[in-house]
């Protein structure tokens, strides 16, 4: 019973600051929504569209810190710090690339980039403005996360959660001073959000670069970054591809659900958008256990600790389907106050109400998914299945039939929206029939 206790009681160490990192993350995007719902439905829609640059942006990164959090948390395991290092230095130089071309993107062809979600006009016009400022931000981005990355893996969890939470409330404040120009500024709308997102990245950059010349921190080494550890980038190479691949296929299918939303109109994708922002909000919770659940089981496997692992394994399990009912009734709970707080158009409110309800169903696919697959699997290395059931689910099902919904059949909105969340709630059975087959039990280092 005392190990069994002190399981959770290490697991809630590690899930609640990550957890808590997260929603204060999300709590940008539901400044941003407030705040410039409250100046203009256009303008919100606009940032809403605009910031999914930034998101197939984080997708790309998120193969590299899931990579180097899967490798880093393993060697961390085996107490081999030398390696955490090299893992480090082998990240950084992935998302620099990735955070370049992204800012050359925004900066040079943001008006392609908002053709992607939307043909209104009125919208491409105000994204562009946002990009051109925003770009500079995601410059620095990549970064940021892959410090913060090897600062979770290596017991450093709670700083690591509050440079991240410092970082949302700057920007939480900037965003209202530059939105609204206060204390004798004058209001600049979208661009005051660009500019606050910018200025809180830079704050954020400057404190873990800093804080990793301290005692007890990792910080990259210049022969890393110079020179390639063959062997560990084999290995992060082959934990990779496989993310790499189901990344894309998800963030790009995730984007093209509301680029569907943004071709059924204004009212549509003002929804969607206020939509997407609670979902991830309320999906901090399954984000928190996820990354816990990763570092906890991934220890244990770098150790050589197999059986322990599996235990964990099945454990955190549970947890994520007791996690996902949660979520479910939070969103219930939340839909009444979201409809009430955010201005929209009468049908645009009607079409919140619809997805709200939607959404709330999919919690339950979206949190056990989300803690099996990139907390559980990963942890062993079992980074390909995700890729299979993406293709499958999301490609082969949820995609073709919201794609026919918007541009051949024309059906009401919310049902085109049910089909984007199909692909979560229906490949449970397909997790969990993965998940007792063991193959995520696997010590990868060497």
């Amino acid at each position: 019973m005392d190990k069994e206790k002190n399981f959770y009681v290490k697991l809630l160490k590690l899930t609640a600051p990550i957890a808590f990192q997260a929603l204060m993350l999300s709590l940008v995007a539901v400044s941003d929504a407030l705040m410039l719902g409250n100046v203009e439905q256009d303008s919100m829609t606009a940032v809403s569209l605009a910031t999914q640059i930034q998101f197939v942006q984080n997708i790309v990164l998120f193969t590299v810190t899931t990579s180097t959090s899967i490798l880093g948390a393993q060697y961390w395991g085996k107490e081999d710090k030398a390696s955490v290092r090299d893992i480090l230095c082998i990240g950084l130089r992935f998302s620099l690339v990735i955070s370049l071309v992204t800012f050359l993107g925004c900066e040079f062809f943001p008006r392609y980039l908002m053709l992607a979600f939307t043909n209104e006009e009125v919208l491409i016009n105000i994204g562009i403005g946002y990009l051109k400022l925003a770009g500079w931000s995601y410059l620095i981005t990549g970064i940021s996360q892959l410090y913060l990355t090897v600062m979770k893996v290596s017991n450093h969890v709670v700083m690591c959660a509050t440079i991240s939470s410092t970082a949302v409330v700057l920007n939480i404040i900037f965003n209202a001073i530059l939105i609204y120009g206060m204390f004798g500024l004058k209001p600049m709308g979208v661009e005051g959000a660009a500019l606050a997102t910018l200025l809180s990245r830079v704050a954020e950059f400057v404190w873990v670069v800093a804080l990793s010349f301290g005692k007890d921190y990792i910080r990259p080494s210049f022969k890393g970054l110079i020179s390639w550890n063959k062997l560990l980038l084999k290995d992060f190479i082959k934990c990779a591809l496989p993310l790499l691949g189901a990344n894309l296929f998800w963030g790009i299918g995730f984007t093209s659900y509301t680029s569907f939303m943004g071709h059924l109109g204004k009212d549509a994708g003002a929804a969607n958008s206020v939509t997407a922002v609670i979902r991830d909000m309320v999906c901090c919770f399954c984000d928190g256990i996820s990354a816990g659940a990763g570092i906890m089981v991934g220890n244990e496997l770098g150790a050589g600790n197999l059986e322990k692992g599996k235990l964990y394994g099945k454990r955190i399990a549970v947890i994520a389907f007791i996690c996902g009912f949660i979520c479910m009734l939070m969103m219930f709970a939340l839909s009444p106050l979201v409809v009430h707080l955010v201005k929209l158009t009468p049908q645009a409110a009607t079409y919140l109400r619809g997805m709200m309800i939607v959404m709330a169903i999919y919690m339950i696919g979206r949190c056990v998914n989300t803690i099996v697959i990139n907390g559980i699997f990963s942890a062993g290395g079992d980074t390909m299945f995700d890729f299979y059931s993406l293709a499958v689910c999301m490609w082969g099902v949820a995609i073709p039939l919201a794609a026919l919904g918007t541009y051949v059949f024309h059906f009401p909105v919310v049902l085109v929206y049910a089909f984007t969340c199909l692909d979560e709630v229906g490949k449970i059975p397909w997790v969990m029939h993965h998940f007792r087959k063991y193959k995520w039990v696997k010590d990868l280092t060497r």
